[in-house]
């Protein structure tokens, strides 16, 4: 799992639409990466910072071959692939992934092949199937669960998750979307294993112990 969190556990602000798809005050928490040179490299912007939060992004795209993501990360939509005005995704003809991206929904659709090497494929039986796939197409590479938090709490819950990277950013968005909520007492444990720390976020790294 990568993904950023405010410093008071939301992954995304209240109020989500299609126009403000991460909820009010929730552009804040991406602000660090958007700044970085290998995130606007790989979203075919010119220009950023090379600096340690750009490594560390590098590093995730270096070593992730495949991605999974829930249906509202994907397009904020739900239902019939034919009502979502953002059926192909947030990012535009040529997506920043270059590999392929396993999308969880309970509407079944062929897979669409984008531009730069993104696969986009529709999976409709689970997340075990997902994450099978996924698996399956990156090969000695990592897998990453994108989000948003429901499926990461569904991988969690499973087991099937071996590592948490959570970019840390001191803002507080005060409600919203929680990433841990609806795990129980005790379900998760985990190791730290790294800590990374810039001027404007902390890469926190853990193994989840099994």
């Amino acid at each position: 799992m990568d993904i950023s969190m405010s410093l008071d556990g939301f992954t995304a602000g209240p109020n989500q639409t299609l126009e403000e798809p991460l909820g009010e005050g929730g552009e804040g928490l991406h602000e660090w990466a958007v700044a970085a040179q290998s995130w606007r490299e790989a979203h075919g912007l010119s220009g950023g910072e090379s600096n340690r939060d750009s490594e560390v992004i590098e590093e995730s795209l270096r070593n992730t071959a495949a991605t999974v993501m829930g249906r509202r990360m994907f397009s904020g939509g739900a239902g019939a692939w034919e009502d979502d005005p953002k059926a192909n995704g947030w990012w535009g003809d040529d997506p920043p992934f270059h590999h392929p991206v396993f999308i969880l929904t309970h509407h079944a659709r062929e897979p669409v092949a984008m531009q730069g090497g993104t696969t986009f494929n529709f999976v409709t039986d689970g997340i075990e199937s997902a994450l099978e796939q996924a698996r399956a197409a990156a090969g000695d590479k990592n897998v990453a669960v994108a989000g948003g938090a429901n499926v990461v709490q569904q991988y969690l819950k499973a087991g099937l998750l071996d590592e948490l990277q959570i970019h840390l950013v001191p803002v507080l968005l005060g409600d919203g979307v929680r990433l841990f909520d609806n795990l129980g007492p005790g379900e998760v444990e985990l190791e730290p294993t790294r800590a990374i720390e810039s001027p404007a976020v902390t890469h926190l790294r853990y193994r989840v112990v099994k």
